[in-house]
This record gives structure tokens, sequence and C-alpha cells, in this order.
């Protein structure tokens, strides 16, 4: 049997999407993330493969390219829900606070456990392999967290976003870092990310302008095509990429904010937030089918049998036990008591596969198991997954509850209502004190 044949892959490729939005229906009844199901069919495909067909499949350029595609995705559908008002500066900035310490304080510990535990591993290339384990999943928390209070879930969007751009950044810097012919120091990153801003602007600004302008219907993908461009070019160029897409979605989706004054006559406002409405639709579309596929794709290429290596369980316990350590004590610094669920909802997923198979070969350590990177994943996945059930049923017990109340609140009214006598008529004067009057 051919299963790469045309009409077998149109087939397969369909029941994947359709499994996919069965997923999602099951991760909103449920919680259980998704993703989680998604890697699992990925594997079922694996030994249906090897079953039915002998040969070799490399499925890592097809996982490279949806990675990148559905990082840009992810990210760009984020930055289009972010509103940027005076209100929401606190919450933006403690979230990005939160971001940046996690992932900071995450790759020290974890780099450290990987330098004790991995041999010939030098304490530099503990912490690039370090960072990918340390990055927020936006991809799993964005569709998980719906279902919570807008200021928690929003805060999530933030943090995860956040976690994503700057884990990225920092993967490249320690990488410049490991290579001294493209190493330019701490100047260097920031100057790089002074430019990236002011290109990112510019690029909004004319990208708004001109298509605004476009009558065409078939515009929408034209401008993807244009992001995934510029990503690409600023990749080459050794710029941080991800912020091009960032600002962009949130110019187009603050378009009152960035054309204020004198440049508000040059924005077509209706037109303008036609674009920024069907982008939104589009972006959302095209992240669930890269998503999807991407999973898939991980699934099909992990060997489970490193789970079951007595290492790979250890360092990846310890790493997953630092993960929630560190972030209780953060969360209880900037947040206060109030962390539930938001403690346990630190899934690793898509940026961690994408930046790991992104270490040069020259600097791979042959020691280290991919199986710690499959056990982080699915260990903070199923934590979250249990964290986002119980505060499920805990919210559930609390409307219950509510409704009791307002049950024997109505019950109480009623019972007053029935007991309330007519009132009384007006009096009348006995016959005999009207004569004496």
């Amino acid at each position: 049997m051919d299963v790469f044949n045309s009409y077998n892959l149109i087939i397969e490729a369909s029941v994947i999407l359709i499994l996919s939005f069965l997923f999602n229906g099951i991760a909103k009844r449920t919680n259980i993330p998704s993703v989680l199901l998604l890697i699992l069919l990925g594997f079922i495909l694996q030994l249906i493969l090897k079953t039915f067909t002998s040969e070799e499949v490399d499925f890592f350029p097809a996982l490279e390219v949806l990675g990148i595609i559905g990082l840009i995705m992810i990210v760009l559908e984020a930055a289009l829900e972010l509103e940027l008002k005076k209100e929401k500066l606190i919450p933006i900035l403690k979230s990005m606070a939160i971001a940046l310490t996690g992932l900071i304080g995450s790759a020290w510990v974890a780099a450290l456990i990987l330098h004790q535990f991995i041999p010939d591993m030098s304490m530099k290339v503990a912490w690039l392999y370090a960072t990918p384990l340390s990055i927020l999943s936006s991809a799993i928390i964005i569709p998980s967290v719906s279902g919570l209070a807008d200021k928690k879930k929003e805060f999530h969007i933030y943090e995860s976003t956040f976690s994503d751009i700057m884990g990225i950044m920092m993967f490249y810097f320690l990488l410049g870092g490991l290579n001294p012919t493209a190493d330019s120091g701490a100047g260097g990153f920031a100057l790089n990310i002074l430019l990236t801003v002011v290109i990112s602007l510019i690029a909004s600004y004319a990208i708004i302008l001109i298509f605004q302008q476009i009558k065409s219907q078939a515009k929408l993908f034209l401008l993807i095509a244009v992001l995934l461009l510029l990503y690409a070019i600023g990749k080459q160029l050794h710029l941080s990429s991800l912020l091009i897409i960032l600002i962009f979605g949130l110019v187009i989706a603050n378009m009152k904010l960035f054309f204020g004054g004198k440049l508000s006559h040059f924005l077509q406002y209706e037109k303008a937030h036609r674009i920024y409405h069907e982008l939104h639709i589009v972006t959302l579309e095209t992240a669930f089918v890269v998503r999807t596929f991407f999973f898939v794709i991980f699934g099909l290429t992990i060997a489970v049998a490193s789970l079951f290596n007595f290492q790979v369980a250890m360092v990846s316990l310890l790493i997953i036990v630092s993960v929630y350590a560190i972030r209780f004590v953060i969360l209880r610094t900037f947040v206060g008591s109030d962390i539930l669920p938001q403690l346990f909802i630190a899934p690793r997923g898509l940026i961690t596969i994408l930046l790991f198979y992104a270490i040069p070969s020259e600097i791979q350590v042959a020691s280290f198991e991919p199986g710690i990177l499959l056990f982080v994943i699915m260990g903070t996945s199923l934590i979250m997954t249990w964290a986002m059930i119980k505060d499920k049923k805990k919210m559930s017990t609390i409307l219950d509850l509510a409704d009791k109340e307002m049950e024997v609140l109505q019950r109480e009214k009623e019972k007053i209502k029935e007991s309330d006598l007519p009132p009384p008529s007006d009096p009348q004067l006995p016959e005999e004190f009207s004569e004496d009057c």
C-alpha cells in the first residue's frame, strides 16, 4: 500500500484536520489541551506507518517550516488581540516582568541541572539547551485559557506572548555568544533590537497605508506573504524578526493610537479596520491548520523509548519541579495570593521544539537525550490540564452554590409575599361617639 500517493495524502490531511477540530471540542469540555491529543495522534500514525511501510521518512524539513509559520501566526494572532490603553499599561508591564523573570530564572536552574547530569555539556551550552525548555508555549496557552476570567486570560495571553518573543531573542543571543565571529555583545544586541523596532514601525505604517488602497478581494494572503517575507529577510539579516510581526499586529490592532494627530488624515479607518477584522479571522484559521500539522508531525518523530530511560526521567522531573518552584516565587511576589490556576499554566510546546532543532550540529551534545524535551512538554501540559480541570470544578461548585442561594432567596421572597396581610381599611368611628361629637 502506497501511503504517500497524492489521494492518500489528501485523505490523511483531511482526516487529521477533522480530528483536530473534534479535539478542540474535547479540549473545551475537558480542559485537556488539544496539543496532547495531536501529539498522541502523531504517535499512533507513526506506529501505523511502521506497519505499512519500511521506508524511513525525514519529517524534519516539514516540521521546521510548519514551526516557523505557526510561530508567526500565533504571535500575530495574539498581537491582534492586545489593546494598548492606559489602564492596560500596568498589566502589560507586570506580565512582561513576570515572563522575563520566569524565563531567566527557569533557564538558569535548568542549565545547572543539565550541566550537572549531562556528560560533556559546558555551562554555556547548557544555557543554550535550557532556554527552549524555559519558554512558555502560547500555542498551547492561548487556546486553553478561553474559559478563565477576563483578567487571568489577558495575563496569560500577555505573558506567553512575551515569553515566546524574549525567549527566542535570548536563544539567538546565547547562540551568538557561542560563535565568536557572530558575537556582537550586549551593545550589538541592544542595537539590533532598536533597529528591528524602527524597521518594524516603518514597515507597519507602509503596509497599512498601501493595503487600504488595494481593492482586490485576494489581498489578505498577499498581506500574510509580505509578513512572511519580512520575517525571513529579517532572519537573514540577523534581526529579531518576531518583533516585526508583534509590532505590526499591535499597530493594526490599535490604529487610532498609532495614527493620531496629523497622521489620522492618511488613515482610511473603515477600510483599514475591515482589513484588521478579516486578517484576524484568516490568522486564526491559519494558526489552527499549521498548529495541527506541526504537532502531529512532531508526534510522528518522537522516540517514546527514551521516556523509559532513568536519567531522562530524573533530569526532566528536576526541571519540571524547578519550573513551578520558580513560578510560585515570582507569582507570589508580583501577583499576591490569588495565583491559581496561573501557577500551573506553564506548558512548553512549539517554541521549545523549534529552537531545540535550531541548535547547530557543531554545538549539539551527543549525550543529551531528546526524550527530555518530550518529557518536559508532556509533563507541563498534563499538569496544566489537571489545574484547569480542578479550577473548572471549583468554579462549577461556586456557581452551583450561588444558584442554590438564589433559589433560597427567591423562596423566602415568595413566602413573604404570601404571608403579607391585606392593608387595613379606614377605621370607622362608633355611632355613639359620632352623636356625642
